[in-house]
């Protein structure tokens, strides 16, 4: 096993250069400033953010954020979203696009993810960015650093991670722009020649969120927004501010056309005049406890936690599910309905070993738990929706405007086909 592994890791990455090597013609060619945003969780709503800000100026790494992604998006095209032939025609169109086409905005403002070892890095080396706003960090694909752990390279995955991450910022050639009440970022950008910035809850003079909006007092004046947002947003409006202040722009403070990503944060009117809060794109410890702590910042009388699990923990799975159930047993949610093994099996037992008493459910599969929900809800809860095992049909179902089905998470024809062949459809 350990011999494929190495083997799929070499292809990985040899095929990765491959297509780096060709867009890096027109890349080079391109010549923008090159800002990357970084981080387990985050990246994609300070993507947004700037796109608020720098508008057409910039290209925005929209849906690509691997070694791979970044390399077509560079040229213009788009990854594999269909059949594996799509393999042999990319290795073939990649390299003709890259000797003609030539984006022109001023700006590159690339998202880059660290899920696997070797990701960050390689595109550190090869973007060499201007400047590197890194969101966060923590064990979100954690599972994939199992086997570095295991052969002696670094002591804990949560270390693992943090050198990846920290390869974008070892490689920024002006600024760099981190959480300081994060200590294992802070710990990783000592050694870093490149202009520091670090942010903190200086920064943020009042939160307030409702289940339709949130604002955020910063010291550059108030960001309103038409969606919940957790008060960890601060954390990049505070990195948006200094971007903008480093890039001598000035700062919008409307952000009407900021838009929540699918999945993240964005809310939609239900059935019985029920709020739904659809996070459902992705979870691990750290983005449970931001969206467990907005929904209990938010104003609402009832209010529910319909929790999924947290997947690719690799070895720390169980002890993050039963802290996510420690988390939920300090919590004011009237009923807390969880959505898989996982959180069956360890979050479900610690919160009932707690002193809670509001009423818990687990179901093994989304079917179940959408009925459970339909014939309890009474009308005006606020419903808030964390994690995997397909939580993104259970909002679905529950729509006032069918409509709404667009801008929900997995809406691509592979995911509704997923779905389907687990019988939900």
């Amino acid at each position: 096993m350990k011999l494929i592994h190495t083997a799929k890791k070499a292809l990985y990455i040899s095929v990765a250069k491959y297509f780096r090597y060709w867009s890096n013609k027109s890349l080079r060619r391109w010549n923008p400033r090159v800002i990357v945003v970084t981080g387990s969780v985050g990246k994609t709503t300070m993507l947004n953010l700037i796109e608020t800000q720098l508008g057409p100026a910039a290209h925005y790494s929209h849906n690509a954020n691997s070694a791979f992604g970044i390399a077509f998006d560079i040229v213009g095209m788009r990854g594999i979203t269909g059949t594996k032939l799509k393999w042999l025609y990319l290795s073939i169109a990649v390299p003709l696009r890259s000797l003609f086409f030539t984006r022109h905005e001023k700006y590159y403002v690339a998202e880059i993810d660290g899920e696997r070892p070797r990701e960050a890095s390689l595109l550190a080396e090869w973007l060499r960015p201007e400047v590197t706003v890194w969101v966060s960090l923590g064990r979100s694909h954690a599972v994939f650093y199992d086997a570095v752990v295991a052969s002696g390279r670094y002591g804990s995955v949560d270390e693992a991670i943090a050198d990846e991450f920290a390869s974008l910022a070892r490689n920024t050639s002006k600024l760099v722009i981190v959480d300081g009440g994060n200590p294992a970022m802070t710990a990783q950008i000592k050694d870093i020649s490149g202009k520091i910035v670090a942010v903190t809850d200086a920064a943020l003079h009042k939160y307030h969120v409702s289940p339709t909006s949130a604002s955020f007092a910063m010291s550059s004046g108030t960001f309103s927004f038409s969606d919940p947002m957790p008060k960890e947003t601060y954390v990049q409006l505070a990195m948006l501010e200094q971007l903008m202040n480093y890039l001598a722009l000035p700062i919008a403070h409307d952000v009407s056309s900021f838009s929540s990503p699918p999945g993240r944060s964005r809310h939609f009117v239900g059935i019985k005049n029920t709020h739904l809060i659809d996070s459902s794109y992705n979870a691990h410890l750290i983005s449970m406890r931001s969206m467990i702590a907005m929904m209990q910042a938010m104003p609402a009388k009832h209010k529910w936690a319909v929790i999924g699990d947290m997947v690719e923990q690799g070895k720390s799975e169980s002890e993050e599910h039963r802290l996510l159930g420690e988390l939920l047993s300090t919590t004011d949610f009237e009923q807390i309905i969880l959505v898989g093994r996982r959180v069956s099996r360890y979050t479900h037992s610690a919160i009932s070993s707690s002193s809670s008493q509001r009423h818990v459910e687990s179901f093994a599969n989304a079917r179940d738990a959408l009925q459970y929900i339909v014939d309890h809800l009474q009308g005006n809860e606020v419903l808030l929706f964390k994690g995997s095992q397909y939580l993104e049909w259970i909002v679905e179902k529950l729509l006032l405007n069918p409509q709404d089905v667009s801008k929900l998470a997995r809406q691509d024809s592979a995911s509704v086909k997923r779905r389907a062949s687990w019988g939900l459809s």
